[in-house]
């Protein structure tokens, strides 16, 4: 903290600004954003600077909007790094499904639950499955089909078995978005049949749908032993996106099948 400080000040000083300068101009933020938080007082902006006081967020924005600061290298001068979100995202694992929102950017390596062998050849077709070890970081040359910043994301949680054993629990799983229409034909076997990610009152489903007549039918997999639903469509549930791409968890498929 006290490094961080000093980095504020050692910014200050460079751009010539006094702490009545710095309290003035984040008293204007304050104003439009109609907010008091983002108001620096004279012995906080001291404090801040000198005595390892933590700053609110609203103060470390509006010191970033005048210093002329990425808000998110200021962040990892206090130990943030928002680079590590989508790792720690896939190492905390939480029984419900959810959406995976968090953007990634200027990656070289990026930590997904899977880790490929050394023996993948990237330029031939191949059983991935065998390749796959444990959850680890993804080079980027496999990463470059995917669009990290329109596509979007999910974890299937470590409890919800409804599309095993073709999505085992605890599966990271990418979603189109632009692919909302359900289908309700033109597959031949569950394989090929899409797979959708949808949104209704109670959470977060990643199922098999048909859509007639105003419902939406929501079929897990059969030998899930779940369940279908019902949804009046739209009003009860919205479909997110169809799911185009999954890395999954052997080793909790695993353990299912031993409870099972």
């Amino acid at each position: 903290m006290q490094e961080a400080g000093g980095k504020l000040r050692h910014v200050r000083e460079r751009l010539r600004l006094k702490y009545r300068d710095v309290q003035e101009a984040s008293q204007r933020i304050a104003a439009k954003r109609e907010n008091p938080e983002f108001s620096i007082g004279l012995s906080r902006l001291a404090d801040i600077e000198n005595r390892c006081t933590l700053p609110s967020l609203y103060r470390l924005y509006s010191l970033c909007a005048i210093y002329g600061l990425e808000f998110s290298t200021v962040l990892g001068w206090y130990g943030i790094d928002l680079r590590n979100l989508p790792s720690d995202a896939c190492n905390t694992r939480m029984a419900q499904t959810r959406p995976f929102s968090a953007q990634v950017s200027d990656l070289t390596l990026l930590e997904l639950p899977s880790q490929l062998g050394t023996t993948l050849d990237l330029r031939e077709t191949s059983y991935l499955s065998r390749h796959i070890e444990r959850w680890g970081k993804l080079p980027v040359a496999l990463l470059s089909s995917l669009d990290l910043r329109k596509q979007h994301y999910a974890f299937i949680g470590t409890e919800d078995s409804s599309m095993y054993p073709l999505i085992p629990p605890g599966s990271f799983i990418q979603i189109d978005e632009s692919k909302r229409k359900v289908s309700n034909e033109g597959w031949v076997d569950e394989h090929e049949r899409p797979i959708y990610f949808l949104e209704d009152r109670s959470g977060y489903r990643c199922r098999w749908c048909t859509q007639q007549n105003g419902l939406l039918i929501v079929q897990p997999h059969s030998s899930s032993h779940v369940a279908p639903e019902v949804f009046r469509c739209p009003g009860e549930a919205e479909v997110l996106g169809q799911v185009v791409g999954i890395a999954m968890r052997l080793d909790l498929a695993k353990k299912r099948r031993t409870r099972s």
